[in-house]
């Protein structure tokens, strides 16, 4: 029986430094090219990515135009033109790549909402910075002017609009996911975490707030029955002791032995935290189901001879 593979691909996979559409869509042509031996495989695959940069240029964007003809638009739809644009690129190179194959497959991409709890705690605490820096003079005049947002300080380098964090409770469209992959198409989904949403009465409404990539790629493999969650970051391998003399490279890791090293503080919060913690609950009690964190040039010699930090029950 084929694979079923969710791929979570990081935001250096799209953008390095030129934000211009030309140098993004050369970057995803290298991404995929990297990617091709997978798709030249039996997996389905479901491929989820992040959008750090494009939503912050198109919030600088949406802030610099902003006036009573041209108003800004909310965070939610701002996520949605960057699933929109990023899926777009994806889908011409994957489709570039399978017509070079010759292959019968077709590429999608689904407009991703993500249901949170309305009463999610993090709602009421907004810590994750999006968007452009200000100076302190700037950030309060922009907080007077819309008394619902927060603007905090980040690292000294500037004030920045700072949202809730929420953690993903299900995928609206897993079901038509689900489907696509039935019907042998790759199938390009939870773009930057995915749209947040909540329940409000019939229907469900967007809200300012970004949800973790990670997250929201397991939420997203658990309710397709996926078997590997492959997270590709800028490293070959999870490391503990990580920039010290005892650094070392995670191979062949059981949830068990990770779960410790998060209880000692080995894996920032920033970074590789969330990975390991998505992870961890992704394999839950289920033994035939793996998580494999790598870099991009090693996505495929992962799967096929085990590099990377592979993690199992």
């Amino acid at each position: 029986m084929a694979k079923k593979i969710v791929i979570a691909l990081g935001g250096n996979a799209i953008q390095n430094k030129d934000a211009s559409a030309a140098s993004q869509q050369a970057s995803i042509r290298q991404t995929l090219e990297k990617l091709k031996p997978l798709f030249e495989s039996d997996a389905s695959i479901v491929i989820s990515h992040g959008n750090g940069p494009q939503i912050g240029n198109l919030l600088i964007q949406q802030a610099k135009s902003h006036s009573t003809q041209t108003p800004a638009m909310p965070l939610d739809v701002c996520g949605a033109m960057t699933q929109g644009m990023i899926g777009y690129w994806l889908e011409t190179e994957t489709n570039r790549m399978l017509q070079k194959m010759n292959s019968h497959k077709h590429v999608g991409t689904v407009i991703t909402r993500v249901e949170v709890n309305a009463d999610d705690p993090h709602l009421s605490n907004p810590t994750k910075p999006i968007g452009p820096f200000y100076s302190k003079e700037e950030a309060e005049k922009l907080q007077e002017t819309d008394q619902n947002s927060v603007y905090k300080e980040d690292a000294g380098r500037g004030y920045r609009k700072v949202v809730p964090s929420p953690i993903p409770v299900s995928i609206l469209e897993h079901d038509l996911i689900q489907t696509l992959l039935e019907n042998d198409n790759i199938v390009i989904a939870c773009g930057g975490g995915g749209i947040p949403v909540i329940r409000k009465e019939d229907t469900f409404e967007g809200i300012e707030a970004v949800i973790d990539k990670d997250f929201a790629s397991e939420t997203l493999a658990e309710l397709i029955e996926a078997d590997t969650l492959m997270i590709l970051t800028a490293v070959p391998n999870v490391f503990v002791n990580y920039n010290t003399p005892e650094e070392k490279a995670l191979t062949d890791v059981d949830v068990t032995t990770l779960n410790n090293y998060v209880k000692e503080g080995q894996f920032s919060e920033g970074s590789m935290l969330p990975k390991i913690e998505a992870a961890i609950k992704f394999i839950g009690e289920d033994s035939h189901r793996e998580v494999i964190i790598t870099d991009l040039d090693n996505a495929y010699d992962a799967i096929r001879n085990g590099t990377g930090t592979h993690i199992h029950l």
